[in-house]
């Protein structure tokens, strides 16, 4: 355990943002995992809803660097094209 004062507060700092960032990367996680789970049910507008929640999630966790932009960029583009091939075989 740390004994220096600086040391102790920094130490509970970690503890606290490794709780955020573990409930931020898991509200993500299910927020992808939603758009995916409707893809795979062929739902159309069920997918673009998720993907409306995800996509702003995706752009605010990259900005304050819990995932790499470029992940983010890559999971909307994927999940993006997922949809419109969707929509395509649907029309």
């Amino acid at each position: 355990m740390a004994n220096i004062k600086s040391a102790k507060k920094r130490a509970k700092q970690t503890v606290v943002r490794n709780a955020r960032n573990a409930a931020q990367r898991s509200q993500l996680r299910t927020a992808v995992k939603k758009v995916i789970k409707a893809l795979d049910a062929n739902d159309v507008a069920g997918a673009e809803a998720a993907f409306a929640i995800a996509q702003p999630l995706l752009d605010r966790f990259s900005a304050r660097g819990l995932i790499h932009k470029n992940k983010a960029a890559r999971h909307k583009a994927r999940l993006n094209a997922r949809i419109k091939a969707l929509k395509s075989a649907a029309a």
